[in-house]
């Protein structure tokens, strides 16, 4: 759990880009802080309208880096000209990568009163509270303790009331949703999601964040409760976080690189077009060079569709944070690195999709009269000039995908 100063600066879609932000961070239990002394991490969402602007962004990132331990900067200027920060100790991400930076690999926190919430047509699922992990470098067990699983008819209940509501996407949270019932002595979530399915509505639903370790008893039986249900994203969420079998000994991961392979495949064999996403810290005190370059030969190989990489920080009061860090030269060369390899794994997953026509679900209002929607594999695709096509948020309608950037997808109705 994570405290985060934010700035924001440019136009209204900058603003917007920006709330979205702080509410993924509210979400996953991360707190804002007013000012840079009290915060684990900064963000600035940049602007690049004019070369004074400019000048100020990097101005104002310089005095960033100097006040806090780990800064990130988004928005049009870092997205258009990235290259412009390169001599300071930053990450330049986009926006929907920011979340995940902050979180900086741990586990999303579900608070003790954490209730259904409907924000616009998308519902909010949690269906448990706690980890059964003891990762060294997250603190957010800290503020949770163990799983507690409510019983299964509970959450469908809270999922009809969502569907009821008018929510057309239900996104099931929690710490690690893969070990949901591992309290009770029983593995419930594919009973859990396959309920979740039978009721009736028009709607879809994603399972959030499940760790390799805790899916891999159940993998084979989730993933053909995917198989069986089309109201399910295909999608899934798995942290690897390293492809080295030694740095995720000293992470204290419940996993090595072979299970993460094994659920991989599995979910491979069963589905056609889904999204597996996962996430890589990289500049663990431990991870050698040899660790670095595993982890790059386990990402060119798997190719997941959504990667999340994060630069490795310590938080206070965790056993990593024990550990003689390397230097911020190292950890920056190699985020870098593997950043670059994201990018092409996204453009290359976004491109192979051009020409083809997909079902997407409207999900959210996105840049001027556009509509970010999601296909079955919760993959983006923006639908340009909404309104005049008669697109609204919260339908269901077929788009040609006609072209593509890195992460996303535009689609034209059809």
């Amino acid at each position: 759990m994570a405290t985060y100063h934010i700035e924001t600066y440019g136009c209204t879609s900058n603003r917007g880009e920006s709330r979205r932000i702080e509410r993924a961070l509210r979400d996953a239990g991360h707190r804002r802080v007013e000012g840079t002394e009290e915060a684990d991490v900064a963000i600035l969402n940049t602007c690049t309208v004019v070369e004074k602007t400019e000048r100020n962004m990097l101005r104002r990132a310089e005095e960033l880096e100097s006040e806090t331990a780990d800064l990130i900067v988004t928005g049009c200027m870092a997205l258009a000209q990235g290259e412009a920060f390169d001599d300071l100790d930053v990450q330049v991400l986009h926006w929907e990568d920011v979340p995940p930076a902050v979180t900086n690999g741990e586990c999303p926190t579900t608070t003790p009163d954490a209730e259904p919430i409907l924000d616009g047509v998308v519902g909010i699922l949690p269906i448990a509270r706690g980890c059964m992990s003891n990762c060294s470098y997250c603190i957010t067990k800290f503020a949770t303790g163990r799983v507690d699983s409510p019983p299964v008819e509970e959450n469908v209940e809270k999922a009809r009331a969502l569907v009821h509501a008018g929510a057309k996407e239900i996104r099931v949270t929690g710490q690690d949703t893969g070990v949901y019932g591992w309290d009770t002595g029983e593995r419930k979530l594919p009973e859990l999601l396959d309920r979740i399915c039978d009721i009736d509505g028009e709607f879809r639903v994603r399972l959030g964040m499940a760790n390799p370790g805790g899916i891999h008893g159940i993998h084979g039986e989730l993933a053909d409760v995917f198989a069986e249900n089309e109201k399910l994203y295909d999608f899934i969420h798995a942290p690897v976080q390293s492809g080295s079998d030694e740095v995720l000994e000293t992470m204290r991961r419940q996993h090595r690189v072979g299970k993460f392979r094994e659920v991989v495949d599995t979910f491979e064999d069963r589905l056609d077009h889904w999204t597996l996403s996962t996430d890589f810290i990289v500049g663990f005190p431990t991870e050698t060079e040899a660790d670095f370059e595993r982890s790059m030969a386990l990402l060119a190989d798997v190719r997941p569709e959504k990667i999340n990489v994060t630069r490795f920080s310590k938080r206070p009061g965790t056993d990593a944070a024990d550990m003689k860090g390397l230097g911020g030269t190292i950890k920056k060369e190699r985020s870098k690195a593997m950043s670059e390899l994201k990018r092409e794994i996204c453009t290359e997953t976004h491109a192979s999709m051009v020409g083809e026509t997909h079902e997407v679900l409207a999900v959210e209002p996105g840049t001027g009269d556009s509509i970010k929607c999601r296909d079955g594999a919760y993959r983006q695709v923006i639908v340009t000039e909404a309104a005049e096509r008669g697109v609204e948020v919260g339908d269901f309608l077929d788009v040609e995908i006609t072209a593509h950037e890195a992460m996303y997808c535009f689609g034209e109705p059809v």
